[in-house]
């Protein structure tokens, strides 16, 4: 590569994870001339490399353990499990470069040119990429900003020892240590956490605050009762005080509030510290100083709802804009700024219904408002929930603590969101996204037919339920008040809940 090379291209999109690589792809689909920028060797970004892949690989895996050890219940006996982490690694990394090819595969059927280095705007129409081989210049009409996010690490945690770790190492599995401090009790926390026990750390984990925030407490529930049976400890509102490297260990002060009043202290050692308190925007050295592009405090790019920045020709997308940090928000992104640049009037980021999954054992799903949501908002609905217990599918799966809510307007009766949490949860969701996409109401739902015996079956059982006549409800509800039924005898008839 000659050192002052220059390539001109109409769209040049910088990142290419789930929301990068979507980007290149789709502007490529609608006819434009894409170059694709990435620092790391491998396509897809953090999601594949150092976050939802290998993570989702090592949960499915660790399940296994456990699946084992239950299936002495069943009469099926196994002995303890050994554990070879080089062949746990290195299956993971099979399951990356599958889909990292898989990617770059697609990248060139679609004449997306890549180019590997570290991005940089010296204008708002320049990106200087160096790497190894040097530099070159492109220049465009149009940039797209997916660079994605890093784990954070607080200043008070960040002691430049090997034992104080974030997911990036985490992911890595170089080492399962006996005693390991999780900082932090959000899905990263207890998903890795959920790992570490499985593989045989003694695991206590440290929150500020309460578990799982966003998702339901009912739905919660579950998932703690699950982790406490796990987890060596959880301790939630607490903090952190000070941490020290001690020879081999860590030395961890913490502080418990006890309903406000009570505070309690206490020193303990770790052999390891995994801090999982939040991610941070990946836009410290990407030039932006050099465009008009604007951040808020916490660095994250302020974009409008069709994804542009304050700079005309570059927009942003993903987590680098900040919001949900999901993969799947990305990927949708990616198609609003596309659109936005080819002049299409798209839907706006306002109008995302954005599914969130948990994949711990038990997973927790939920789409839509949740309870907390549509009680804080004032608006008027009501609550039904199926527990699995009565859920044919669930008890051959030993998965009797799983639960489906639905919340549901009072007057209209349309679904305004579903909550899940239970084996599958995550695979189960979409359903319950197309469903308030849609605009459906409970009647659609209960009227639907879903195979017997399946999980899926729980969605309708609870809409069933909304109208008192679910089957295997253990406590049939009162149909609401001014509430029937349509009468459906007459397919000509209208409906009267859709009016």
């Amino acid at each position: 590569m000659h050192p002052t090379e220059t390539e001109n291209t109409e769209v040049v999109v910088i990142g290419a994870g789930p929301g990068g690589y979507a980007a290149a792809f789709h502007a490529a689909d609608r006819g434009h001339r894409v170059i694709l920028v990435e620092r790391d060797e491998r396509l897809g970004g953090t999601c594949l490399n150092r976050g939802c892949i290998p993570s989702k690989a090592y949960l499915h895996a660790t399940q296994l353990i456990e699946e084992a050890r239950f299936s002495k219940e069943r009469g099926i006996v196994f002995a303890e499990p050994s554990i070879e982490l080089r062949t746990l690694r290195a299956w993971k990394e099979s399951v990356l470069e599958r889909l990292g090819s898989g990617i770059r595969g697609l990248a060139k059927a679609r004449g997306v040119m890549v180019i590997h280095g570290r991005g940089h705007f010296e204008d708002s129409n320049t990106l200087r990429v160096e790497n190894e081989d040097g530099q070159r210049f492109v220049k465009f009409r149009h940039a797209i900003i997916a660079t994605g996010s890093k784990p954070a690490l607080p200043r008070a945690f960040d002691l430049g020892s090997p034992r104080v770790i974030t997911s990036d190492e985490a992911l890595e599995l170089n080492m399962v240590r006996d005693r390991l401090l999780i900082i932090g009790a959000g899905y990263i926390g207890m998903e890795l956490g959920t790992v570490y026990s499985a593989l045989g750390s003694a695991v206590t984990m440290i929150e500020s605050a309460t578990a799982l925030a966003g998702a339901d407490a009912d739905l919660i529930q579950p998932v703690m009762k699950k982790a406490r049976q796990k987890f060596a400890d959880i301790r939630l509102h607490t903090r952190v005080v000070e941490m020290s490297s001690s020879g081999s260990q860590i030395r961890v002060l913490s502080e418990c509030t006890d309903a406000g009043t009570n505070i309690s202290r206490q020193t303990e050692a770790f052999d390891a510290v995994l801090v999982a308190v939040g991610r941070a925007p990946n836009c410290d050295d990407l030039g932006l100083a050099n465009t008009k592009v604007l951040a808020d405090p916490g660095g994250f790019i302020d974009v409008d709802a069709n994804q542009q920045t304050a700079d005309p020709a570059i927009l942003a997308i993903g987590d680098v804009t900040g919001g949900v940090m999901l993969a799947h928000k990305a990927a949708r992104e990616a198609r609003i700024a596309v659109d936005t640049i080819s002049g299409s009037a798209g839907e706006s980021r306002n109008e995302l219904l954005i599914p969130a999954v948990v994949f711990t054992h038990p997973e927790i799903a939920w789409v839509g408002l949740t309870e907390a949501e549509a009680r804080e908002k004032q608006i008027p609905h009501r609550v039904v929930r199926f527990p699995w217990a009565g859920l044919g599918r669930a008890q051959t799966m030993a998965a009797p603590e799983g639960l489906t809510k639905l919340i549901v307007d009072e007057s209209s009766e349309r679904i305004l969101g579903v909550g899940i949490v239970g084996q599958g949860a995550g695979e189960l969701i979409g359903e319950g996204t197309l469903a308030i996409e849609m605009g459906a109401t409970a009647y659609d739902l209960a009227q639907t037919i879903h195979p017997h015996p399946t999980l899926s079956e729980s969605l309708m059982e609870c809409a069933e339920l909304f109208y008192g006549t679910s089957t295997h409800a253990a406590v049939p509800k009162q149909l609401p008040e001014n509430s029937t039924p349509p009468d459906v005898s007459d397919p000509a008839a209208p409906n009267p809940i859709l009016g």
